[in-house]
């Protein structure tokens, strides 16, 4: 027949029994891998690495990644996926504040929010259009010599150009650089929509490699490739380093299996950096000497020196710190507390990220024991605000159920799974109404937290294993807010000791439990300000001299904060123009929670009505009730307040 004529069949992709056919070739494949040959057929354990825009290319960009040469510039890129259902919201709302904080320009200036076409972006309006979003990407990009670029947002726009192009949608994006660190960085904020308002879906490999590669092509392009006196120079600040550098990474892809390496290079240069590596890590006790230019890395060598990086990091920023605000203390004297073992109470120095990317705050306090401690402190929603100079009690928290956890699981298997503020003083008629309600408070958090139901009449479901649920509740805390901070006081310690209100050194005077104090740094500097406190007091007749002490009268501590209160409340009357109405015992306090007050006796709440207002106790549950109408009574052990619920929803004390 003529080859226009030749049709092709196609055969049988099942047999006669309904089994798969299979071709002769994967026949011959089976059978070599039964005999134990290598086929050379490689084959790939699903991982979800492939989903997304961006897949191919992050494979390419992934093997051209591990091929690159030293002149390349580099660049680092974090990426962070963020989901906005929750708090999500919220949460990018204040990551966008804090961003564009004051002090991130060379000029300490507040930072700039731009976009892709404007150098003054709006940022109400980019949350508006990220509020239906299911998900938000955060990333930081820093080139290796950012510090060279005038001005970074060019570099950004064509990132997030070739960023466009590599995932095939247009992005919609805002951006802030931050020149305040050694190395000078961008946040970019970027939607997780497409341009149809579907989901954007990045690829893994993308995220892991195409942005960063993408970000050092741009910057080589920019600047150049390295030279090899830039190369040598850097090589030989990274011999002595006590952290994870470019030539341990080349040492740790060479070892065999038994962690066994060699510096022999076909550069000599190359070769002597790596022998002055070894030689340095040798010495540190990370790898040892086998002979013939053999060497055994040490087990966990990268993490190890990862950790010792971080450490010189602190230690760095801690002398910073010390030297800005002229504090002397020895190197022995400051402390990085990996975990927190006994409370710690002193003054805080500073209050700063750890990890910008994952919202995690550390916190530098000048204790009473004389000494300096670096805290990790969790994530930054999680915490009250610290500012510089307060004086803060800092304890370490617990991963296990709490002592009210066992109540309300007691109370419930006495009442069919349910629990009620009713029911508890049933159980227990020795206990208050306020105290009953702390338990309440207590389910509200893990409510939130979807570990217990409310049910529609105000009581609560409660399961067998509440106890187990409210441990497990506290492990997730421990991750957010591995310790707990009291604010002792807001005021810095250089206005206490002769304030005309009730200060923290007053309830440390009056306190049973005197203080353990060091005659060094913040300990001296507190116990100089707890006598000339104990001297004002005599002298106001607030206390009297008593053997080497005073002893403080039994109002007094009261009497200082009405004092306050008074002084206080004749300012906000002046400004609002209403009469201010003290709240005694047992009265009723109606209005509308407009806003939270600083004073040296504490944080107070102000409530206001048509032509009248009264101050009160501060809660922190009452931050998100600020322009809401509030009711409650004030009692002696507290306030019972209602907040925005009706009947029978959650009380605070």
């Amino acid at each position: 027949m003529s080859d226009d004529e030749f049709t092709p069949r196609l055969g049988k992709s099942k047999g006669e029994d309904g089994k798969r056919l299979v071709k002769y070739g994967g026949r011959v494949l089976a059978a070599a891998r039964l005999a134990g040959s290598k086929t050379g057929v490689l084959t790939r354990r699903f991982d979800g690495s492939r989903i997304g825009r961006g897949a191919s290319i992050g494979r390419l960009l992934s093997s051209r990644d591990r091929l690159a040469g030293f002149r390349a510039r580099r660049a680092i890129v974090k990426t962070r996926l963020v989901r906005m259902a929750g708090n999500g919201f919220a949460a990018a709302r204040a990551h966008l504040r804090y961003i564009q904080r004051d002090g991130v320009t060379r000029e300490g200036a507040p930072g700039a929010l731009y976009g892709r076409e404007t150098d003054l972006a709006d940022g109400k309006e980019f949350l508006e259009r990220c509020r239906d979003d299911r998900h938000q990407f955060r990333f930081i990009v820093s080139a290796e010599d950012g510090a060279e670029y005038p001005d970074l947002k060019p570099y950004i726009r064509r990132l997030m150009a070739q960023a466009e192009h590599d995932l095939g949608t247009r992005l919609d994006w805002v951006a802030v650089d931050h020149f305040n660190t050694d190395q000078p960085h961008t946040h970019v904020m970027l939607r997780g929509v497409d341009d149809r308002g579907k989901n954007l879906v990045i690829a893994r490999e993308y995220i892991a490699h195409g942005f960063r590669e993408r970000a050092a092509e741009l910057a080589t392009l920019d600047l150049g490739p390295r030279t090899d006196r830039e190369i040598q120079q850097r090589l030989r600040r990274d011999v002595e380093q006590e952290r994870l550098t470019a030539i341990d990474r080349r040492l740790l892809r060479r070892m065999d299996a038994a962690r066994i390496t060699s510096p022999a290079h076909n550069d000599p240069f190359q070769q002597a950096v790596a022998t002055g590596r070894l030689r340095k890590l040798g010495a540190m006790g990370l790898a040892a000497n086998l002979g013939a230019g053999r060497w055994r890395l040490a087990d966990g060598l990268e993490d190890t020196l990862r950790r010792m990086g971080e450490r010189g990091d602190i230690i760095r920023l801690m002398q910073r710190e010390l030297t800005a605000r002229r504090l002397e203390r020895a190197p022995a004297d400051r402390v990085i507390e990996g975990e927190l073992n006994a409370p710690i109470i002193g003054r805080v120095i500073q209050r700063g990220f750890s990890d910008e990317h994952r919202d995690r705050h550390y916190l530098i306090v000048d204790g009473i024991d004389g000494r300096v401690h670096h805290l990790d402190i969790g994530r930054a929603a999680a915490t009250e605000p610290t500012p510089e100079g307060a004086i803060v009690r800092i304890a370490p928290r617990s991963a296990s159920a709490r002592d009210v956890d066992r109540t309300i699981a007691e109370i419930a298997r006495e009442n069919g799974g349910r629990y009620s503020v009713a029911l508890h003083l049933r159980h227990d008629p020795s206990a208050s109404q306020a105290f009953a309600e702390t338990h309440v408070r207590r389910l509200e958090a893990m409510r939130r937290a979807g570990a217990v139901e409310r049910l529609s009449d105000g009581g609560w479901d409660i399961a067998a294993d509440h106890v187990e649920r409210a441990a497990a509740f506290e492990t997730r805390q421990l991750r957010d807010r591995p310790v707990a901070i009291e604010m002792l006081s807001a005021a810095p310690l250089e206005r206490l000791h002769g304030a005309d209100a009730a200060t923290w050194l007053d309830h440390a005077i009056a306190s049973s439990e005197p203080l353990v104090l060091r005659d060094a740094g913040f300990g001296r500097d507190l116990r100089d300000a707890l006598a000339a406190r104990r001297q004002w007091l005599v002298e106001q007749e607030l206390a009297e001299a008593e053997g080497g002490g005073v002893r403080m009268k039994r109002n007094a501590i009261a009497l200082l904060q009405r004092r306050e209160l008074l002084r206080v409340a004749g300012e906000i009357g002046s400004e609002l123009g209403k009469d201010y109405v003290e709240a005694a015992d047992g009265a009723r306090i109606e209005g509308r929670l407009t806003r939270r007050l600083e004073l040296t006796s504490g944080r107070h709440a102000l409530v206001e009505r048509s032509r009248e207002f009264t101050l009160v106790p501060w809660r922190p549950v009452m931050e998100r009730h600020v322009g809401k109408p509030v009711a409650g009574i004030m009692r002696s052990e507290g306030i019972h307040w209602q907040l925005g619920r009706g009947r029978g929803g959650p009380q605070i004390s």
